[in-house]
């Protein structure tokens, strides 16, 4: 399947994305975690990208767009692609467009997962990450807490608050989002490729995807 998932942050689009993998193979594609590990790489683009991330801005375009071509052209894309949280903007959805057409690519479906606002923030205030960079396992203090608290079960390493998922910064993301990045419904409805998922629940968005692909 080749699908781009839309919705705030905190709306469970990783969540979805890692489960709808393991029905035929299709990567995760999430520029956030690629965009991590060149921060904690200490790569140019990282130390760029970094001061974007932490105030909880957007990366701009031209950091963006160059990674995502190369990656789609990547052999475990051939399978099919989960774009998680990309684009952000309609000039990326544009410029994605771009790249597709030139790859010979067809989307199947675009998910826009809505979630009340009220959730995503108690969602991300309590949402913990896993510091190492090669894991970035994902915890809740509330509804998954690790089992050795401030420890990732994984592989060990310290569970932190990321920088970006205080109060003041998930504020300004999901502000930024409702600004710059909740268009991108009305640039794929045009396109005919948008389907609308209201719920909170994991199970019921990958169900409605499963329907609508007839999986």
């Amino acid at each position: 399947m080749k699908l781009i998932l839309l919705g705030a942050p905190g709306a469970g689009k990783g969540t979805v994305a890692k489960r709808l993998t393991e029905i035929d193979g299709s990567v995760q594609i999430s520029t956030g975690d690629i965009l991590r590990g060149a921060v904690k790489a200490g790569s140019e683009l990282g130390k760029e990208a970094q001061g974007y991330m932490d105030r909880g801005d957007l990366v701009p375009d031209a950091l963006i767009m160059g990674i995502m071509g190369n990656r789609l052209q990547e052999p475990d894309c051939a399978k099919g692609f989960l774009l998680d949280g990309f684009p952000r903007t309609i000039p990326q959805a544009e410029a994605l467009d771009e790249i597709l057409t030139k790859l010979g690519i067809k989307l199947d479906m675009v998910v826009d997962i809505d979630v009340p606002r009220d959730v995503i923030f108690d969602r991300l205030c309590t949402r913990r990450t896993c510091e190492n960079s090669d894991c970035q396992a994902i915890y809740n203090v509330k509804s998954m807490p690790s089992k050795v608290e401030g420890k990732c079960d994984k592989c060990g390493s310290a569970i932190i608050q990321r920088a970006d998922e205080t109060e003041e910064a998930i504020g300004h993301r999901l502000d930024t989002y409702n600004e710059k990045t909740a268009p991108l419904a009305g640039y794929y409805k045009n396109s005919g490729l948008l389907k609308t998922v209201t719920g909170t629940s994991s199970d019921a968005v990958v169900d409605a995807i499963k329907a609508e692909l007839k999986i």
